[in-house]
């Protein structure tokens, strides 16, 4: 196991684009949230507004380099044909799927620690000069945060599950996008409550980021953890298929 992460964060280090999609994930994540501060026509005592997951809104956005990035880890190799290298070194493909989900996490995580703090600095600055305070010790405050990070980890995940199953990088980007942004999409064109609900309790992104709410818990359509552990579901799932194909179909 120890060579295979090895040989997966050699391969990481050295792929083209690698540093460009991880800064693309800080730099989207932090700017969107603090256009979302800075742009907000909303003012205090007027309108309601979570403050917290308003600024947290960089995540949505971030979210899309961090699949891009999870899926190139595991479709590149499709790509040049170096999976048969990797499987050829490391026969075990179970060891594989871990060492891949393992490096690639890792590196995520590192990115998504520093990205969504300052995504969260960056909307509270431009809210505060509109009367809008965030208290950084509150308590549901930094489980918006931690629990934002934890949903960009879950979409390496989800990503890495779907680009297994894939094998083609590009294939593997419609899917893992359409996924999160199809469910939003008809619940903005359904009329029925109860559909909408539905839709909403199924999405892996609008569940997944309930997790960032602070105020009205009580009115949301899925509790905060609830909608974090459907994305979870959606990831498990994912990546046990993945992995399933990568060890039951020949590579």
């Amino acid at each position: 196991m120890r060579l295979a992460l090895h040989a997966e964060f050699t391969k990481l280090r050295t792929a083209p684009g690698t540093g460009g999609l991880l800064l693309a994930i800080l730099i989207a994540t932090v700017a969107v949230s603090a256009l979302a501060g800075t742009g907000t026509s909303c003012v205090s005592g007027v309108c309601e507004l979570d403050a917290v997951k308003h600024s947290l809104t960089g995540v949505q956005i971030g979210q899309s380099f961090v699949a891009v990035f999870a899926i190139a880890a595991i479709g590149g190799e499709y790509g040049n044909g170096m999976i048969h290298t990797t499987l050829t070194a490391v026969p075990r493909r179970l060891t594989v799927v871990a060492a891949k989900v393992v490096t690639t996490l890792a590196v995520i995580a590192v990115v998504a620690v520093a990205a969504v703090p300052a995504a969260l600095l960056a909307g509270r600055a431009g809210l505060a000069r509109q009367g809008h305070e965030i208290a950084l010790s509150d308590f549901d405050t930094q489980r918006a945060v931690l629990g934002s990070i934890a949903y960009l980890l879950l979409i390496g995940v989800l990503s890495i599950g779907i680009a297994l199953v894939a094998r083609n990088a590009t294939a593997a980007i419609g899917i893992t996008l359409g996924l999160l942004y199809l469910f939003p999409l008809l619940a903005a064109t359904v009329t029925n409550e109860s559909l909408v609900r539905v839709l909403y309790r199924m999405s892996p992104m609008n569940a997944g980021l309930s997790i960032q709410a602070t105020t009205g818990l009580a009115d949301l359509m899925i509790a905060p953890l609830a909608g974090l552990g459907v994305l979870a579901a959606w990831a498990v799932a994912a990546l046990v298929g993945g992995t399933l194909s990568l060890r039951f179909r020949d590579a």
